[in-house]
């Protein structure tokens, strides 16, 4: 076991690694940026260190200060959480060629995923069913537009070197593949620092499933079941359940198999998770992330597994003490991310000072934050300030649980998610089950032309007659209707979610 384990991050996740490394008796070092000076991890670890200016290039992305930490304070091992420096092989080489132990996957591993071109092929090979596209990154437009044709269109344009739904459009002919293509290339370039794309075809309305594995430096391989993560909002996660409303025992224990077979064929260790789309019970191989996940808490709740101790222990080469027999899921859980954003204008991420900090308190609800009162959110990272996670003996039971919690989770000063995910978790499709990724987008769109249907007819009475069909078909002309006028009119230019 190791004595003391540098975080390299920040902020909520941070945070939670230090509760397992006090738990486990390892001393904690973190770094921060001047603007996370006053931040809870920094308060909670036994060592505090700045690494710069505010933004995360200057500070937390920056691998030759965060190893002149580590080695200062003597720190055996690194845990990178999740987000910046997390899946860079570069920053994990940099920590094994000092000697110091990262708490991930080796350099040799991250290098293998980081371009998801070449991981598709890797798994190819193995035998993994892999979505149709394009087998090398795509230079220019008219190799897109072949490859395209070929596939079929809707296509997905994807970062090559991307992750977290950044850098993905959807192109649904030739014309909008060359509208967004540049666009994408540029996207990439600026969120990965690699301009890369490639081709996929998109699949209507998938499901997005993902399966938690561990693998120990011994060559044991488990899998802790599945987290269904459908439920997003222009590919970024919001809400995560498991187990999925959309898997049997046969297609779990098939999809398992294929997880631990997609671990093994990439020489995977520590935790991961391998995620997938399923589409009318087929189910093909989508990426690795190759980290803790932001979810990850609730297949804690549903396994009882410390998911960041076993991180500790198979980075101190520990065998893993878990056998697949021996895995046991009890209950139901769900994951709603809380971010520090309005959801009635249109989810503009909008940090400020905590005024008012009040939990919800159950035995079944876990929170995860780094929020207290008076603390002063940054604008410089992500929007993410809470995770609040409930368990119970089944779906029905675990939904009416969480709006118990998110009814009682008092945050004030900023605008928070809260009232979106109140509003989702009324949804009719949501609560049958039966829903995709793509289904946010769809309930906003609905709502916003029946809030533009309201306004018409109250302020046109002609309009009235219009049927919602009409509505939809108009959808590019509301403009004539005077939109902007009857919207800002009614209030209702923040239709989202109210």
């Amino acid at each position: 076991m190791f004595e003391k384990i540098l975080i390299a991050n920040r902020g909520e996740i941070a945070c939670r690694v230090i509760r397992t490394c006090r738990r486990l008796g390892i001393e904690t070092a973190v770094i921060h940026s001047e603007a996370d000076k006053d931040c809870l991890h920094v308060k909670l670890a036994d060592e505090a260190y700045p690494i710069g200016p505010p933004e995360p290039e200057k500070s937390y992305l920056r691998i030759d200060k965060i190893i002149d930490v580590a080695k200062a304070c003597d720190a055996e091992a690194v845990h990178p959480g999740y987000g910046f420096l997390a899946e860079r092989a570069d920053f994990a080489k940099a920590c094994e060629k000092e000697g110091i132990k990262f708490i991930g996957p080796t350099s040799e591993t991250l290098e293998k995923l980081k371009n998801k071109t070449e991981a598709r092929r890797l798994m190819e090979k193995a035998g993994i069913a892999i979505i149709p596209g394009s087998e090398n990154s795509v230079e220019n437009f008219e190799d897109a537009r072949c490859i395209a044709k070929e596939i079929g269109f809707p296509v997905l344009v994807k970062a090559t070197y991307g992750g977290g739904g950044r850098g993905l459009r959807v192109a649904k002919n030739e014309e909008e593949l060359k509208k967004i293509f540049e666009i994408a290339k540029e996207e990439a370039k600026t969120a990965f620092g690699k301009p890369e794309i490639y081709i996929e075809k998109y699949l209507e309305k998938p499901r997005h499933v993902e399966f938690q594995i561990l693998a120990d430096e011994h060559g044991n391989i488990v899998h802790l079941g599945e987290r269904e993560c459908s439920i997003q909002r222009r590919y970024q996660k919001l809400l995560e359940e498991t187990p999925s409303p959309a898997l049997n025992e046969e297609l779990r224990e098939k999809m398992g198999e294929v997880a631990i077979k997609a671990a093994k064929a990439c020489g995977y260790t520590n935790a991961g998770t391998i995620e997938f789309l399923l589409k009318d019970g087929k189910f093909y191989f989508l990426e690795v992330n190759k980290r803790i996940q932001v979810e990850h808490l609730i297949t804690e709740l549903v396994t009882g597994i410390d998911l960041v101790e076993q991180q500790i222990r198979i980075a101190g080469r520990e065998k893993l003490g878990i056998k697949q027999k021996t895995v046991s899921r009890k209950g139901w859980a769900m994951n709603c991310r809380i971010n520090c954003e309005d959801p009635k204008r249109n989810f503009l991420p909008s940090p400020g000072k905590i005024t008012r900090h009040r939990l919800p308190v159950a035995e079944w609800i876990r929170v995860d934050t780094h929020l207290y009162e008076g603390y002063k959110v940054p604008y410089y990272y992500d929007p993410l300030i809470a995770k609040v996670a409930v368990i119970g003996k089944d779906r029905k039971e675990v939904i009416k649980r969480m709006k118990y919690a998110l009814e009682n989770y008092v945050i004030e000063g900023v605008p928070t998610t809260i009232p979106f995910h109140l509003s989702l978790l009324e949804n009719q499709n949501f609560l049958e089950g039966n829903y995709y990724v793509g289904l946010v987008e769809k309930i906003e769109e609905l709502s916003e032309i029946a809030a533009i249907s309201a306004a018409l007819a109250l302020y046109y009475p002609a309009a009235r007659s219009l049927t919602f069909s009409r509505i939809k078909r108009r959808k590019s002309k509301w403009t004539y209707f005077g939109r902007r006028e009857l919207m800002e009119k009614n209030n209702l230019s923040s239709w989202k979610w109210m």
